[in-house]
């Protein structure tokens, strides 16, 4: 990672904290462990940051609630409570991936502090996983796979043949690229030759797949329900790579894939997570599921904790916060 300051491991923004012999106390879910930080990352926070378990804060808040000056969530946790209300010197609050949804926008903007998150370091490899499920899907790889190994397998059959080429990220594989959005984008639309929809109706009707892309703001939730689902192609492939997970009516999707209202979908993130084992989405045949794995690769977990230290240090020093969550 040629990004990295040489010496400490870290970028020379924050390698400059590593001086201070009076860290700020930074509150973090644990140290290891299945909800603990990434294992990998804890000796570069720690040059940083003096860490604070949460199981440490609430043994003595009296103690250490006036030494924590910042939240750093990952994987979700610490979650962000009325709990944290008792940090007097509490300045912001860092959490992971490029929606709001997970630091809880509303309690946060009634702790009055800030709020950052890392858009940037998840947006690749959560693109390329989407890729990844799309043609999955549309070379029918999961059921061919079964099909493959299955002791009761006699020959295979040759009416899998799908007659459209899926993306090389989209433009590169000759797709024709149809987007939706609350605001267009005429510069993107010139250099990646996307054709605006207006409505998302129209979108939906002339698109053989429908990749989700959105962060999950009240204005968004339940964005794909029974009647966008009706109104998709019966050839359609439904894609959900983001951090989408109450974008989609998810009863809803099952009874589409259920009952032929649309072909497939490839699920990166659900509602809950992970689904009961009971669940019907795990029994369909039509449906490829990943566990949240958009962004999991080592170099985007560390630009994400990059970040989250960068826009902590930032906060603390009173200088603009990149990719500051802005409440509305």
């Amino acid at each position: 990672l040629t990004h990295l300051g040489l010496g400490t491991g870290l970028p020379p923004s924050m390698a400059l904290a590593t001086g201070d012999q009076d860290l700020p106390g930074v509150l973090v879910s644990g140290l290891e462990g299945r909800y603990g930080i990434c294992e990998d990352h804890a000796g570069d926070l720690q040059k940083c940051f003096n860490l604070i378990t949460m199981q440490e804060f609430l043994e003595n808040k009296t103690q250490l609630g006036p030494k924590t000056q910042a939240v750093y969530v990952w994987g979700g946790r610490p979650a962000v409570s009325q709990e944290l209300r008792s940090p007097p010197c509490l300045k912001i609050v860092a959490g992971v991936g490029a929606g709001p949804d997970h630091l809880d926008p509303g309690l946060v903007a009634s702790f009055s502090v800030k709020a950052a998150n890392t858009p940037h370091a998840v947006s690749n490899p959560t693109a390329d996983l989407g890729m990844a499920l799309l043609l999955a899907a549309a070379r029918s790889v999961v059921e061919g796979h079964h099909l493959a190994i299955s002791p009761h397998t006699e020959n295979f059959s040759t009416d899998w043949i799908i007659g459209c080429k899926i993306a090389q990220r989209a433009r590169a594989f000759e797709m024709e690229i149809l987007y939706h959005s609350r605001k267009r984008r005429e510069s993107e639309e010139e250099v990646i030759g996307a054709t605006y929809c207006e409505r998302l109706d129209d979108l939906l009707q002339r698109s053989d797949f429908v990749m989700l892309a959105v962060s999950l703001t009240p204005q968004a939730q339940g964005l794909i329900g029974r009647r966008e689902l009706s109104g998709m192609e019966p050839t359609a492939i439904l894609s959900t790579s983001a951090a989408v997970r109450l974008l989609v009516d998810q009863d809803a999707l099952v009874e589409a894939l259920q009952t032929g209202v649309i072909k497939a979908a490839v699920l990166d993130v659900t509602y809950p997570e992970p689904l009961p084992r009971d669940h019907p989405l795990l029994e369909l045949k039509n449906v490829t599921l990943t566990p949240h794995i958009g962004s999991a690769t080592h170099q985007a977990r560390r630009q994400t904790m990059e970040n989250l230290v960068e826009s902590i240090l930032a906060s603390l020093n009173g200088l603009p916060i990149p990719n500051e969550v802005l409440f509305k």
